[in-house]
């Protein structure tokens, strides 16, 4: 039998689909008993046909395949304990992890963020906001923050943009909710020294900045922190957008699809944009700085990669709930 598994296995990576997609529906009709067969592909690095299609089946399998994955926690194989660790964080999040685990996971990132800088934030698409960084109860209480956890930037990043950031749960009163997981990341200098706020942290979630329309969140920021920016770039749409809150309200806006495209008064940097525009360049800045990266990098601090001796603290993951855990979501997360 285990040749016959391994067979199937090795046809996962088949690039005929139906060769592929047949193979995972024999493994998920064989059972729990493929778990060990499956494992030492799931923690492969990078992307791969194998690597999809093995965590696949494992999703497939489900329930089915979970007291098998605690039972190689629990006494091996050791080549197998790391990955089937992703494999039940992945199947129930880390919520029903046992304590040791738990620990295990608390203490590799506590590890990890003792020597994680320089961190890199997504820079080239994505909508995030910034609010000064020494105002971080302040944000929390704002837009209404628990379970903050510490964690890592990369960490961070794919819990709010790639993994599960979002889930339904019925309340003490039997009504269905929605939960988010946010990242707050660690406090990053300006480099400008005559701006007033020296130091921002930027708050990534996608599915919490949609829903909760992230013009709205950072009134509400602003409102205690004193100041909050909106950013947005969509190459996909060709649209960028910026957004200056200050005590409650927006003072200046750019939308590439707003009519008009901007809103408020210029801000002093935009204003320098258009004294110092040449020829070819004073249609450009006319109205105003149309891009959202500028703006960002000139009034708090531009995504990419962020310098180690800019960099203070660092990040956190929150959820919107009290009674969601950040251990509810699930999905492995890099660390």
């Amino acid at each position: 039998m285990a040749d016959s598994i391994n067979a199937l296995v090795r046809d996962l990576s088949d690039d005929d689909r139906s060769v592929w997609q047949a193979a995972e529906d024999r493994l998920v009709a064989l059972g729990s008993q493929v778990v060990d067969h499956l494992l030492p592909h799931v923690g492969e690095g990078g992307a791969s046909r194998l690597k999809w299609s093995a965590e696949t089946v494992l999703q497939r399998l489900g329930d089915e395949a979970l007291p098998r994955l605690r039972e190689i926690r629990q006494q091996g194989p050791g080549r197998l304990r790391g990955n089937a660790l992703k494999a039940l964080v992945d199947l129930e999040g880390a919520e029903n992890l046992d304590e040791g685990d738990r620990r295990a996971v608390e203490r590799l990132v506590r590890i990890k963020l003792m020597d994680e800088r320089p961190v890199r934030l997504p820079s080239e698409a994505g909508r995030w906001l910034a609010f000064p960084a020494d105002r971080l109860d302040d944000a929390v209480a704002a837009l209404g923050l628990h379970d903050l956890r510490p964690a890592t930037t990369v960490m961070g990043v794919a819990a709010a943009t790639k993994a599960t950031d979002s889930l339904e749960f019925q309340d003490a009163q039997g009504k269905t909710r929605t939960a988010y997981r946010v990242f707050i990341t660690p406090a990053f200098e300006t480099w400008l020294e005559e701006l007033p706020i020296q130091n921002w942290r930027l708050l990534w979630g996608n599915s919490f900045i949609d829903q909760l329309d992230g013009f709205t969140l950072a009134d509400k920021l602003s409102e205690r922190c004193g100041e909050a920016h909106f950013y947005v770039v969509d190459p996909y749409n060709s649209a960028e957008n910026w957004y200056v809150a200050r005590e409650g309200h927006g003072v200046r806006s750019f939308g590439s699809y707003d009519h008009p495209r901007f809103q408020g008064e210029p801000l002093p940097f935009e204003v320098e944009y258009r004294e110092d525009a040449d020829e070819d360049e004073a249609e450009e800045y006319a109205e105003g700085v149309p891009y959202a990266r500028t703006a960002a990098d000139l009034i708090s601090v531009e995504p990419g990669g962020m310098p180690a001796s800019g960099t203070h603290g660092h990040g956190w993951l929150a959820t919107t709930h009290p009674d969601v855990p950040n251990a509810r979501f699930k999905g492995a997360l890099p660390i």
